[in-house]
């Protein structure tokens, strides 16, 4: 969680502290700020899932282009020994 949104939480519930509230009104003020707190939470871990996602799949694709390369390397040096190349230039 942000720290500016730590701080704004803390000084919301300092200031509510120093009032005169009844116990239902303090009550219902922390169920909200607890909300707030478990929003706040569930959107900062869907940010890091979606950073990780994209890191996962970003790595996922290189393997596959690598595998791919690879692959086609290896038909392109088996058909050089065999003297079926494209590139062989005979005439």
């Amino acid at each position: 969680m942000k720290t500016t949104t730590i701080f704004a939480i803390a000084l919301g519930l300092g200031s509510l502290a120093a009032c005169n509230k009844s116990p239902q009104e303090q009550t219902a003020d922390n169920i909200e700020a607890n909300a707030e707190n478990t929003a706040d939470t569930i959107e900062a871990n869907a940010d890091n899932a979606s950073d990780m996602m994209q890191a996962n799949a970003d790595n996922t694709a290189d393997m596959v282009r690598n595998q791919g390369e690879n692959k086609a390397d290896a038909v392109r040096n088996s058909a050089d020994m065999d003297g079926n190349s494209a590139n062989d230039n005979k005439m």
